[in-house]
């Protein structure tokens, strides 16, 4: 049975800080000494304020636990709904509801009922697709941390490490990297080193090794995520199935055998869904991603390299660009071995190609904005001609 659809009087009545939510609600009528049901899903103080326009309208607060054809599973006060998306599917793609918002639905009676708007977000990871148009695309909303699954089974990639993170403090959440299936590294000064080779290239983020099948290093994951919103990113075959299942103390998403040959697996999850953690908080499973691109992450690139960052403040230019200057404080870091010059190549790798995305946003905004214009135009021209009565 999934997590979501569990009796309320079962759940932990917990705030996505952990403390307990008192006081009245005007969306409920609950007494002043009950916790608001959706505090376990992360409903706060703030979160009320912001829907008290909407609560006007007689319209209910949920989060959005699952969308899927036009359609999407709701968690409210009196459980779960599905609604009908059409009212939040604008052509923008980083625009359309998305699990883990907050939304505005419809009250019983309504067939089908609508989500009729969602809450601003504060934070949204956000990743550029594999289209040729390079658009956003939007996997969750409200996290508060990014868990960044790697599997053990394989050799590490460190530049793709390095590209989940910019993505992931990009979003405004806290990355934290679990490495699965660590039981398949049994010596444990390997795993040790394992570990120190992505702390490395991972400054400020927390790194846990972890066995799903054998629970080493699951109850420490669950005590860092209960406190939020977590969302479980990773290549197909990273074990995030097994992972989301661990965390959620029962068997809620399907897991597939993984191919010998290459370690990799299929889709498993194939939508992104959000479930209530026994331990606290809750945890948004998405599909094995095969393409990370950015998506206007500048600041997240910086944070993981904040480093090089640091030593560019001590180059001789302003603008260095860390190639052939003279007194470039970075050049001279990879010359004396204090800076990898893996590290550095994959940050200009990473800065080139953010450069690359934000140029071309601009680019169609800047088109779509003439294309608006010459709309108007027209339209200006039009009502010209018929107010001068010759169009009729």
């Amino acid at each position: 049975m999934s997590s979501s659809s569990l009796p309320f009087s079962s759940l932990p009545l917990t705030s996505r800080t952990g403390a307990s939510l008192t006081g009245t609600s005007s969306l409920t009528g609950t007494s002043s000494s009950a916790p608001h049901p959706l505090a376990p899903y992360g409903w706060d103080a703030r979160w009320e304020a912001e829907f008290a326009p909407f609560a006007a309208r007689g319209l209910l607060p949920g989060r959005v636990v699952r969308v899927d054809r036009g359609q999407c599973d709701i968690v409210t006060a009196g459980g779960t709904v599905r609604a009908d998306t059409e009212f939040v599917t604008p052509r923008d793609p980083l625009k359309v509801v998305c699990t883990g918002d907050w939304a505005a639905v419809d009250p019983d009676g309504g067939d089908p009922r609508y989500v009729r708007a969602y809450l601003p977000r504060r934070t949204s990871f956000v990743r550029s697709t594999s289209s040729k148009r390079s658009e956003g695309q939007i996997l969750a909303a409200n996290v508060d941390y990014s868990i960044i699954a790697v599997s053990l089974a394989v050799e590490l990639d460190l530049g793709r490490i390095e590209r989940f993170l910019a993505l992931g403090w990009e979003s405004g959440g806290q990355p934290v990297i679990v490495l699965t299936k660590a039981d398949l590294v049994p010596d444990r000064a390997t795993l040790a080193h394992l570990v120190e080779d992505v702390e490395t290239s991972a400054p400020g983020v927390q790194v846990l090794p972890v066995s799903a099948t054998d629970g080493d290093g699951v109850d420490v994951l669950a005590a860092v995520v209960s406190g939020g919103t977590s969302v479980l990113l990773g290549q197909s075959g990273a074990g995030k199935s097994t992972l989301a299942n661990a965390l959620a103390g029962a068997d809620v998403m399907e897991v597939q055998a993984i191919r010998d040959v290459d370690g990799k697996g299929r889709h498993t999850t194939t939508t992104r869904n959000l479930l209530l953690l026994p331990a606290g908080g809750v945890l948004i499973d998405t599909p094995g991603l095969r393409g990370v691109g950015l998506w206007d992450a500048g600041n997240g690139v910086g944070q993981v390299f904040s480093e090089i960052e640091e030593l560019a403040r001590d180059c001789r230019f302003h603008d260095c660009a860390h190639v052939a200057e003279p007194g470039c404080a970075v050049l001279d870091a990879v010359a004396d071995g204090a800076l990898p010059e893996r590290r550095l190549d994959s940050y200009r790798k990473l800065i080139r190609e953010n450069q690359r995305i934000v140029a071309k946003t601009d680019a169609r905004a800047r088109a779509e904005m003439r294309r608006q214009w010459r709309l108007r135009g027209a339209e200006g021209r039009a009502a010209l001609e018929l107010k001068r009565g010759r169009i009729r």
